[in-house]
C-alpha cells in the first residue's frame, strides 16, 4: 500500500488489495524478467504508451512481452530491486489507476497504470510510462 494515510469506504478495501495484488504481479514479473507474471496482469489488449524525441510510441502487449523475452532480467543481473507503489485511486468499482516506480538500469521509470475490474479480475490495460536514463 502507498505511503500516508488514506480513509476509504470498507466495500473499497478489498478491491485495493486485489489492485495491489496484480500490481505487485506485474512488478514481480518485470524484475524477475517473468512474461508470465506479466501477461497475468496485463490485460491481452492492453499497450504500453510514451513519447520518445516529441512521438507517442504504442507498443502493444504482445510485443512487449516478446521483448522481456529476449533480454536479461534485473534479477538474473544480481541488481538490486527498486520498486513501489506511490499512489492508487478509484473511480467506482471498475475503474482504477496506480503510480509506481521500478527500475531495469540503467533506466528508470515511472508508470501509470490503468485498471479494470474485468470478468477474470482486475487488469492493467494501459501503461504509460516515462523513463529516466542514469549512471549504475
Amino acid at each position: 500500500m502507498p505511503d500516508g494515510s488514506v480513509t476509504l469506504p470498507a466495500p473499497a478495501l478489498p478491491a485495493l488489495a486485489q489492485i495491489e495484488a496484480v500490481v505487485q504481479t506485474y512488478l514481480d514479473g518485470l524484475y524477475e524478467g517473468d512474461g508470465a507474471k506479466i501477461a497475468a496482469a496485463f490485460h491481452p489488449v492492453s499497450h504500453l504508451y510514451s513519447v520518445v524525441d516529441g512521438a507517442v510510441v504504442d507498443l502493444p502487449r504482445a510485443d512487449w512481452l516478446t521483448m522481456i523475452a529476449g533480454r536479461a532480467s534485473a534479477a538474473s543481473r544480481g541488481l538490486a530491486r527498486e520498486d513501489r507503489i506511490l499512489a492508487m485511486d478509484m473511480a467506482g468499482e471498475d475503474a482504477a489507476c496506480v503510480k509506481v516506480n521500478c527500475c531495469i538500469p540503467p533506466r528508470y521509470f515511472t508508470d501509470y497504470l490503468l485498471l479494470l475490474k474485468t470478468a477474470e479480475g482486475w487488469k492493467i490495460v494501459s501503461k504509460s510510462f516515462h523513463t529516466e536514463l542514469r549512471s549504475v
